[in-house]
């Protein structure tokens, strides 16, 4: 796969210096002159032809790359139509419509087949415990899916049908997602953190009619009984009067019982016992998917899709409170992570690329499964987390199975931070040639660090700029071609056309902060929101009609690089982890003590962002610790442990105007003791905020 009219070019390659100015804010890093260039990634003044190009000439531009894939029909009819505005009708996105194709066969079947990569690893899995390890080939991954295909064809699971996935980072998930797509059901994943009270709202939200999800696992010390949630998940959604006919479970920490031999094609033994994990069986609805897989056929004919069918739904927090179905279509969302993929991280077939992130997000979705495995890319798959069983785990396996790209998030940077080089430096790393970081901006301070210390100042970062709904990296540097600021997103990716909006909606020329847009669809945008597609087009394009809304604010320099500032709706970014201040809420105020409750964001030096809440408690009812530990519980039962408030105040009154709003800009002044309060004249009753000041948290910033 190569960029139109660019194909077996030299290029810019990797490597750098630095030149870090005052926060390292303005100045850049650039490539030195003499290292060696990249066959993939366009010179700095070519990519601005090539981007220039795409967004001037979209069909033909992606029209070229589409060929590099398979295509049961051709796009015979136009290759793109769509509207933006919504003054002028329905929004819709349409990519090859009409064309069709399987994106499991393009990323399974032509790589052993076509390719000949059959023998090649597709993953290494590195389990919680350093000892539990195993690999899977792209044969042997194609055959389990095959057979799990015919597992879920057999429960009933058709094209169109939902499958709801809550599971941990273990070759299943990859295996069970893929197979969803063979056969043409989306798959909506579930990250095995959130609780079962979110994973019911997700499985009633779209239908689901099948649950496949795993035992228990361990995340660090800490043991998951994720059946145990599955179970409570799937009794509320009987109570609402939608029972899940079948659940699929994983045996993954019994797995010594199961005697899976040596071979590479099966999970490892358990390495860790596990004396107290109880798993309840619901006979008639739980099935093994180990006795499952031993009856299955290890052949498949894949569905074929058109280009436009959806292939998932992922949902992320919306402002409202209710989480939004983002969904996902088979051929521009193909096209779209398979390019990102190779261009961004300069892809070439001897890589080994980590991702650290869980597949429940979509930067899991995007480049652990479906971009690396277009490519025919290595790839390994962690379960574990950054500080267990010490805080060097990362750089152990990164000089362990020789990664060259590294993709993680600025909340990891900052908490390894803490812990000094030296678990960083005792380890090689000498196999690293690209780093990324991806979930929310980075700080220069952890941009430098990152630099200096885990790349030796040799490995360009690629800061990747991108959401759920867009499907792949929007705003990034390319490695070796873009010169670096720390901190900053830099330049569109190809096909991407963003713009700057005042609050009026006029385009900022130059220099300029304001409102991020984007102009016109690219191959990866989502279609709609599952079920709500009026939701759908209020979200992200009633604001500004004709624009894409971001709902991120935005700050373009003087050499045309963007600098994402944040959100400006009610949104939070916690560890890259997106939650709505109105689910929060609605959490907080479930609980008999309380009246009424804001939730604003505050600055944490490992996390980003965390939440520090307002409660209003109801008459006969008393502020304690006791009691902010109960609402601490309730959110994680409500929503899951990545939303647990930092902070929770008591709040006898909150700052509201004379017509019952709540002003939260208030509320995050207070949050971190910011006396500079503008305006407050439109304040109902001003001594609430004294009294609120004199009362707050301590807090850390």
């Amino acid at each position: 796969m190569g960029l139109p009219e660019e194909r077996g070019r030299n290029s810019s390659g990797s490597g750098g210096r630095e030149e870090a100015g005052a926060g390292g804010q303005t100045r850049s890093w650039s490539p030195p002159p003499e290292v060696s260039r990249s066959a993939h990634v366009p010179s700095l003044q070519r990519y601005h032809e090539l981007h220039r190009r795409s967004v001037e000439e979209p069909r033909e531009f992606w029209g070229e790359i589409a060929k590099e894939f398979y295509w049961k029909i051709p796009c015979s009819g136009p290759f793109l139509q769509y509207n933006f505005d919504v003054t002028k009708g329905k929004i819709f996105i349409e990519w090859m419509k009409g064309a069709t194709t399987n994106i499991c066969y393009n990323v399974l079947d032509r790589n052993v087949h076509e390719k000949k990569l059959g023998d090649k690893v597709a993953f290494y899995w590195e389990g919680n415990e350093p000892g539990e390890t195993t690999q899977i080939t792209y044969r042997e991954l194609l055959v389990q899916v095959c057979q799990f295909s015919n597992v879920l064809r057999k429960q009933g699971i058709q094209k169109g049908d939902r499958v709801a996935i809550y599971m941990p980072m273990i070759l299943e998930l990859v295996v069970a997602m893929l197979a969803c797509a063979r056969l043409g059901a989306l798959h909506s994943i579930v990250f095995a953190g959130f609780s079962a009270e979110s994973l019911s709202e997700r499985i009633l939200d779209s239908n689901c009619s099948l649950l496949i999800t795993t035992d228990a696992f361990y995340r660090g010390e800490k043991l998951v009984n994720l059946k145990e949630l599955a179970d409570e998940s799937l009794e509320k959604c009987r109570e609402k009067g939608f029972p899940v006919r079948c659940c699929i479970v994983v045996k993954h920490l019994g797995r010594a019982e199961l005697g899976t031999g040596d071979s590479p094609s099966q999970s490892p033994p358990v390495k860790r016992p596990c004396p107290d994990v109880q798993i309840s069986w619901n006979q008639g609805v739980d099935l093994w998917w180990h006795e499952l897989m031993q009856e299955a056929g290890d052949e498949f004919e894949p569905e074929w899709c058109d280009a436009e069918d959806p292939l998932f739904i992922l949902y992320t927090s919306g402002s409202t409170g209710k989480p939004k179905g983002v969904v996902h279509t088979i051929g521009g969302y193909m096209l779209y992570v398979a390019t990102t993929f190779k261009y961004v991280f300069d892809f070439h077939a001897e890589d080994v690329f980590w991702c650290t992130a869980d597949i429940g997000w979509i930067t899991g979705h995007s480049y652990v499964t479906y971009g690396p495995l277009a490519n025919g890319a290595t790839s390994v798959l962690f379960e574990g987390i950054p500080t267990y069983p010490d805080v060097s785990r990362l750089w152990s396996i990164v000089d362990k199975y020789k990664v060259t790209k590294f993709y993680t998030a600025p909340t990891a940077i900052r908490l390894l931070m803490k812990f000094g080089d030296e678990p960083v430096i005792k380890h090689s790393r000498a196999s690293l040639q690209v780093l990324g970081t991806v979930g929310e901006p980075i700080n220069p301070e952890a941009w430098l660090w990152y630099h200096r210390v885990v790349g030796a100042r040799r490995c360009p970062i690629v800061d990747t700029f991108w959401q759920t709904e867009t499907g792949g990296h929007m705003l990034t540097p390319l490695p070796g071609a873009t010169p670096l600021k720390p901190g900053s997103a830099s330049f569109p990716f190809f096909g991407v056309a963003p713009a700057i909006l005042n609050e009026s909606g006029e385009e900022l020329e130059g220099e300029a902060e304001g409102y991020l847009v984007f102009k016109q669809p690219w191959p990866g945008i989502m279609r709609t929101v599952y079920g709500n597609h009026t939701r759908f087009e209020t979200t992200y394009f009633k604001k500004f009609p004709g624009y894409y809304v971001t709902g991120d604010g935005c700050r373009r320099d003087q050499d045309g690089y963007y600098w994402i500032t944040g959100r400006i709706d009610d949104m939070l970014n916690v560890s890259g982890h997106l939650l709505s201040t109105a689910e929060v809420e609605s959490a907080l105020v479930e609980h008999e003590a309380v009246a009424e409750a804001a939730v604003v964001g505050h600055p944490h030096p490992v996390k980003g962002e965390c939440l520090y809440c307002f409660v209003t408690l109801c008459d006969g009812h008393s502020f304690s610790p006791t009691l902010t530990e109960e609402l601490k519980k309730q959110i994680r039962e409500k929503i899951g442990p990545i939303a647990t408030p930092d902070y929770i105040q008591n709040a006898p009154g909150l700052p509201k105007t004379r017509s019952g709003k709540i002003m939260r800009r208030v509320l995050r002044k207070i949050a971190q003791n910011d006396h500079d309060m503008g305006d407050t004249s439109t304040v109902a009753d001003p001594s609430v905020i004294s009294h609120l000041f004199s009362h707050r948290c301590l807090t850390i910033q």
